[in-house]
């Protein structure tokens, strides 16, 4: 089991397969195992001649699960992903986020642009440029003494799912105080690189792409048919669209679509 020191959190990660690399972050209460292995995305990308990065987030997977919400500030999680690809000795890669894992994806972009050649920001529309007004809801779900105590119908989705993950609820709740990401629509404006912005047709959570792909310079939206928030991740169309999408990059651009 690989991990390393990210500024005294120890993360797990894996690196497979060889060719031009892709950094794929998970999303809240999932691991790189669920959201990645275990739908099928990592063999897709390395049977597609790619070299696959991914890792757990502190409080996820098989990393370190602090629970003080300082140490999950945003800026801090793009900073691990960074830190993933100084440990790998990769320069530049393809990013993919899902989830939180586009929030992170954003931070990293606007915090190192040299680090990262194309971003797709997965299950996240909208909602990107909000720091998430759910968070104490989902916090009082994740430390409510059982799934039964849950009064909230939103919270109640997300400490279902952290319990189906088998999740550290603790580390989450303190992540979800910490994080609280606010992107602004000057981050994305920035983004000078090809970014897909992909969101299931029945996802109500991420809020719309196409209200957020006009923020980004060389943005464009792919609609994953059928499928909502936590079933999108894993689709087939969603897969292909990436591998589209990357085959249309010319000299680092994309059309606006």
């Amino acid at each position: 089991m690989p991990r390393f020191s990210s500024d005294g959190v120890n993360l797990h990660y894996i690196d497979e397969g060889a060719g031009p690399p892709v950094l794929l972050i998970h999303g809240f209460a999932s691991s790189l195992a669920v959201n990645w292995v275990g739908t099928g995305w990592v063999k897709t990308l390395v049977d597609a001649g790619r070299r696959v990065i991914a890792f757990d987030h502190r409080g996820h997977g098989q990393s370190d699960k602090p629970h003080d919400p300082a140490l999950y500030h945003a800026p801090l999680l793009a900073e691990d992903a960074r830190r993933v690809l100084d440990q790998v000795g990769v320069e530049a890669a393809d990013v993919i986020g899902y989830s939180m894992g586009s929030r992170v994806s954003a931070y990293l972009v606007d915090s190192h642009p040299e680090r990262v050649r194309s971003v797709v920001f997965g299950g996240m529309g909208a909602r990107l440029l909000s720091e998430g007004q759910s968070t104490d809801v989902i916090v009082a779900a994740l430390e409510a003494p059982s799934r039964e105590a849950v009064a909230d119908e939103y919270g109640l989705r997300f400490r279902v799912f952290a319990e189906n993950t088998k999740s550290d609820l603790k580390a989450l709740a303190a992540c979800m105080r910490g994080f609280r990401a606010a992107i602004t629509p000057q981050m994305l404006e920035r983004i000078a690189v090809p970014a897909l912005v992909a969101v299931g047709s029945d996802d109500d959570i991420a809020g719309s792409p196409y209200d957020l792909a006009p923020y980004l310079p060389h943005g464009q939206v792919l609609d994953i048919p059928g499928r909502d928030h936590n079933r999108a991740v894993g689709a087939r169309p969603f897969k292909d669209g990436v591998l589209e999408f990357w085959a249309r990059k010319v000299g680092g651009e994309v059309s606006a679509g």
